[in-house]
């Protein structure tokens, strides 16, 4: 009797361990399925997320899935997210991930020399993201973002830059970290400006990065630039910039300039203001805020574009009208606004 009981323990032992063995196999072993994701949602149990492992085909058994991860203490670690799993991954391989929060992420860029209206909506309209601010309503954003009063509009407080998120990440949160940035870069470059800038604040330097970022994409050209406004605002002369007159008219910019647009005014419109608008008028980055806050100054007051995305830099009034009839008047059939990359 005694063998008996001894023999029958072994034999269950030895059934135990070749069980185990068998699901460990399992658990590890290659799946074939088609390439999906999986959503773990913020409270699903063990049993839950080896449901829909089943029916992505990564695990035939979940009920071993669940034994495994409790005998490890594992599904106490499970973290909410979206997974992406592909063909041939074991399932001991994707619950790894779960358990280490191996998410997707996902990347939106804010591009320099977009208005805020553009940037937001652009974020708002990217997977994964959840819309929680109303693009018409300025104000209640930059409350949302916690803006310093010096900032009355939203325009030009975000910096344009690639940012990584997760699915179901808030447009608010974004728009937190690019705001943060911004003004990091601006307090920065403050702090390192050029002596007797015509600013009196690090918000105007804002408004005439902005300014400079719809003038041009040529880094090179970027202090020139600069220089050319820093010195109209010193001999009181307007800035005479069209992308001012384009923000000022709204939607009903058509594509085109037209003299009376340019004699319209506006509280942008630079040909009939003297000074800087109110406001930036797009998303600037860090090489444009430097431009704004160090000027090449070298006497140079008009500029046009050339047709090959440079422009021609002239220090009176003769020059510039010859350089617009060389270059505007007479425009190549090659002419662009952008150099050739």
């Amino acid at each position: 009797m005694k063998n008996f009981i001894a023999l029958s323990l072994c034999a269950l032992i030895f059934l135990g361990m070749l069980t185990a063995g068998l699901s460990l196999k399992h658990l590890s072993s290659p799946a074939t399925f088609e390439n999906t994701t999986i959503d773990v949602i913020y409270g699903d149990s063990m049993y839950k997320v080896a449901e829909k492992m089943q029916n992505a085909g990564i695990v035939e058994y979940p009920r071993l899935l669940v034994i495994y991860a409790r005998l490890f203490d594992l599904a106490p670690k499970i973290k909410a997210g979206e997974y992406e799993v592909t063909s041939g991954q074991s399932p001991l391989q994707v619950l790894d991930s779960i358990v280490k929060n191996k998410v997707i992420e996902y990347k939106v860029t804010l591009i320099e020399g977009w208005t805020a209206k553009e940037a937001i909506t652009a974020l708002q309209a990217a997977d994964g993201i959840v819309t929680t601010l109303n693009v018409n309503n300025p104000q209640s954003i930059l409350a949302a973002v916690g803006a310093d009063k010096a900032y009355t509009h939203i325009e030009g407080i975000f910096y344009p830059d690639t940012y990584s998120y997760r699915k179901g990440t808030k447009d608010v949160d974004i728009l937190n970290i690019a705001h943060k940035k911004m003004t990091k870069v601006l307090a920065n470059a403050w702090a390192t400006k050029a002596d007797k800038l015509p600013y009196k604040t690090p918000y105007e330097a804002l408004i005439m990065a902005s300014i400079i970022e719809r003038e041009t994409g040529v880094g090179a050209e970027r202090a020139q630039i600069s220089g050319v406004f820093v010195e109209r605002l010193y001999k009181g002369m307007k800035l005479q910039t069209d992308p001012t007159v384009i923000y000022g008219m709204g939607d009903k910019y058509n594509g085109k300039i037209r003299r009376k647009d340019l004699l319209e005014p506006t509280a942008y419109n630079t040909y009939t203001i003297r000074g800087l608008p109110p406001t930036p008028i797009a998303l600037a980055n860090e090489s444009s805020v430097q431009a704004a806050l160090h000027p090449l100054l070298n006497g140079k007051l008009y500029f046009v574009a050339k047709g090959d995305g440079y422009h021609q830099f002239s220090s009176n009034l003769k020059d510039h009208r010859a350089a617009v009839k060389k270059y505007q008047l007479n425009r190549k059939s090659s002419y662009r606004s952008t150099p050739q990359k």
